[in-house]
Order: C-alpha cells, then sequence, then structure tokens
C-alpha cells in the first residue's frame, strides 16, 4: 500500500476501517472541556476535550466531542443533578465515549455517559488545592479575625442589579419588623460565568477607594456578597484563588450569600461570616442590629435603676445632713465666735503696743527736728547769710553788687558786696 496512491477520501475509509476495526467497543477518556457549544433544547450537543500539560499551560491532546439530542438531555439532567454542574468549559470530566472517524468530517468522540463522580471529585480538588494554598500563605481565616461593628450603619452590596435576591435583600432589610434603618449601597458585578472573579475583585477595590465626609476611611461597616437565582452549577466561578485572597485579606467582614444549600465555594470559607441565600443575608443583619438593640435596651435600664437607686441613696444623704447641719452650723458658729474674740483681744494688744512704740518714736523725732531749727542757732548769737535765696558760706563765688542777707535773732542786715 505504500506504493499505491490514493484520493483522500479513500485514506480516510482505510482509516475509518482501522479506527472502527480496531475500537468498536466504547471506552472512559478524561480530559477537559473546551469550545462547548451549549444547544438549544433538543439540540445536538458539540464541543472539544484537550488535555493539558501538569503545568496546565500548554494542550499536548484534543478531540472534538459529540452528543446527539436525545442522549444529551438524558445525560445533562443527570448530571446537574448529581454533580450541580453543567458541561461548561473548562471542566474536567470522565466521559464514555466511541470513537468514530468520517470521511468527511474526521475523528471524534461519540459521548455516551458521563461520571459525574469524576468531576465532583476533581472539583473538590481544586477546591482543597486553593483553600491550602490559602492556608499555607497564612491568609485563610484573616477576615474572620475581624470585629464587627456594634451596628451597621451602611452596607455595601455586591450583587448584580438586576437580580431577584438583590431586590429580596432590599426588601427585607426596608420591612424589617424592629423598623431599623440601614444605607445600602449597590456595587454591580458579574455573578455568573468566567467573569465572576474579576469583577467581584473590582467591585472590592471600588469599594475600597471610597471614602467617608470625614476623611477616616471606607465608609462601610460590612461587606455583602449575594447572588440568588442563579444555578448551582456556577459555583465553580467562586473557586478562584485570586478572589479568595482578596476577600480574605480586606479591610471589611465581608458577608456572603450566593443562594447555595448543599455546598460551599472558596470564598464562604474565607468570608467572615457564610449564610445561605440573600435573605438569609439580610436576616443576619437584622438580627445582629436587634441583638445589639436588646443590649442596648438592657443598658438603658440597667442604668435608669441604677440612677434611681443612686438618687434615693442621696436623698437618704441629704435628709441626715439636714438633720445635722443646724448642729454642725451651731458648733462652728460658737468656735468661730471664740476665734473671733481671741483674736480681738490679741488684735487690741497688738494694736495698743504698736500704736505707744509709734508715740515714743515720734516723739523722739520732733525733739530732733526742734533741735535743728535756725532760730536756736540764732538765739546763741549765731547768724545765718543768704545770697540769692541760697546760704553763703564763703566769699568765694560772691561779686560785686550781690545784696546780702544777714539774719540775726532781733532782726536782718541787709547789705551790697562792694568789692
Amino acid at each position: 500500500m505504500s506504493n499505491e496512491t490514493l484520493t483522500l477520501f479513500e485514506l480516510n475509509a482505510f482509516v475509518r476501517e482501522v479506527v472502527e476495526g480496531h475500537l468498536d467497543e466504547p471506552c472512559w477518556v478524561t480530559g477537559e472541556l473546551s469550545d462547548v457549544s451549549t444547544p438549544a433544547f433538543g439540540g445536538h450537543f458539540y464541543g472539544e476535550l484537550v488535555q493539558k500539560d501538569e503545568g496546565g499551560d500548554r494542550i499536548v491532546a484534543r478531540a472534538r466531542i459529540t452528543c446527539w439530542a436525545r442522549n444529551y438531555n438524558i445525560l445533562r439532567l443527570r448530571f446537574q443533578k448529581e454533580s450541580g454542574e453543567t458541561l461548561r468549559k473548562g471542566l474536567q470530566v470522565r466521559l464514555q465515549v466511541k470513537v468514530s472517524f468520517h470521511e468527511q468530517y474526521g475523528y471524534s468522540l461519540n459521548i455516551l455517559d458521563i461520571d459525574s463522580t469524576y468531576t465532583l471529585g476533581d472539583l473538590a480538588k481544586r477546591r482543597r488545592e486553593i483553600l491550602l494554598q490559602l492556608e499555607r500563605d497564612g491568609i485563610l481565616h484573616d477576615n474572620q479575625t475581624l470585629s464587627l461593628p456594634r451596628l451597621f450603619r451602611r452596607i455595601a452590596v455586591i450583587s448584580s442589579a438586576t437580580a431577584a435576591g438583590y431586590g429580596d435583600f432590599c426588601h427585607q432589610l426596608e420591612q424589617n419588623v424592629y423598623g431599623f434603618h440601614f444605607d445600602v449601597q449597590l456595587f454591580p458585578a458579574v455573578m455568573q460565568g468566567e467573569q465572576v472573579p474579576s469583577s467581584i475583585i473590582a467591585a472590592l477595590e471600588t469599594i475600597s477607594s471610597c471614602s467617608d465626609e470625614s476623611g477616616g476611611g471606607v465608609p462601610f461597616d460590612i461587606v455583602v456578597i449575594i447572588r440568588g437565582g442563579g444555578a448551582s452549577s456556577d459555583l465553580s466561578d467562586y473557586d478562584n484563588y485570586e478572589l479568595a485572597a482578596c476577600i480574605a485579606q480586606y479591610p471589611l467582614p465581608v458577608l456572603t450569600g450566593i443562594g447555595h444549600e448543599r455546598d460551599e465555594t472558596v470564598i464562604d470559607f474565607v468570608a467572615h461570616t457564610r449564610v445561605k441565600t440573600p435573605t438569609a443575608a439580610a436576616a443576619f443583619l437584622i438580627e445582629h442590629q436587634a441583638q445589639e438593640a436588646a443590649l442596648l435596651d438592657d443598658l438603658y435600664l440597667r442604668i435608669t435603676r441604677l440612677a434611681q437607686e443612686r438618687i434615693q441613696h442621696e436623698c437618704q444623704r441629704l435628709e441626715r445632713l439636714r438633720m445635722v447641719l443646724p448642729l454642725l452650723f451651731t458648733n462652728i458658729g460658737q468656735s468661730h465666735h471664740n476665734t473671733l474674740q481671741l483674736l480681738c483681744q490679741r488684735l487690741t494688744l497688738v494694736s495698743t503696743r504698736c500704736i505707744e512704740q509709734e508715740k515714743h518714736r515720734l516723739e523722739l523725732m520732733k525733739q530732733r527736728i526742734e533741735s535743728l531749727d535756725p532760730k536756736l542757732l540764732l538765739r546763741r548769737g549765731y547768724s545765718i547769710t543768704t545770697c540769692k535765696g541760697k546760704l553763703v558760706r564763703s566769699a568765694e563765688g560772691l561779686q560785686k553788687g550781690d545784696v546780702l542777707h544777714t539774719y540775726t535773732e532781733y532782726g536782718t542786715i541787709k547789705s551790697i558786696v562792694d568789692t
């Protein structure tokens, strides 16, 4: 056959005979779904099965896969019920296939059955690997160590704006039986599909970039991530290391309620608190607020009771003082009266002594002043000469024509300097 020239159809027909001759029995094969085309109801399923290297970067094998409509609808419902997943791109699967080769369409695998336990095992393995990596990084429980605020003032919600779950969440908060008021701000994000991680991370970053009016940091008390209304098959979109690491290290407590009952996603493990549904998230916030309100009510009653007891105690003390004070004032008044009398006696004695001392000092000063009176000098025969109102002590300094006045005991002599 090596020397024979064949048409392409003849070659493909030969390959078909070989394949069907040696692979006539179904076999099980594992791989990753790629380029999946989800059919409308009643349509056929088409896609590609690939195998990547250990690093997960390079495709080392690929094959076209098909599943005819009648069989696909049965397998799809069963697989989704057992695994909670849909046949989508990136999913690891174990398929029972019948190998076929068509002269025109080439090599393909026709799906006969799907092993849902294999996919569940792979998803669980992937989840465990992410959680182990978070634990190795030392951030797995970081968000859970944050303290919830005593009261929730503002709540940042990450959800789809059109999601029924978001509406249920807001309605639950607004209609709470306690009449609590919550300030809710929505940060829209894609909540289903491959864009879930990047979209939620972007919303978290937007929340972090907000600042309160006082400039003191993020003006929110808690972040709530809610989905609601989505298929449980989309849970694997939340099993993402980057998203989980972002939530684990987030500076605000994160509450998740992404609408699933049976399984926890990776972000549920790292969030501060996990609840099942958006309405359960609202109920958690209301209950937390109610507990704090009950605590405040209890504190109010305790403070009121203690204040009343203190007022009663003080009233009794004042009554005792009212009875004792007159006697105290009488004793104190008598004591002060005695003290004042004693002080008066002392002041009288001291003032008398001071007056006598001052009288004696004044008498001595009078005698000294009298002894210095110029009249006494004149009586003794002395005289006093002045010139221009100043005493003349010598002839030096006098000039011709100066008028001198000489005072004696019995009169004043006026003279004029001649030389």
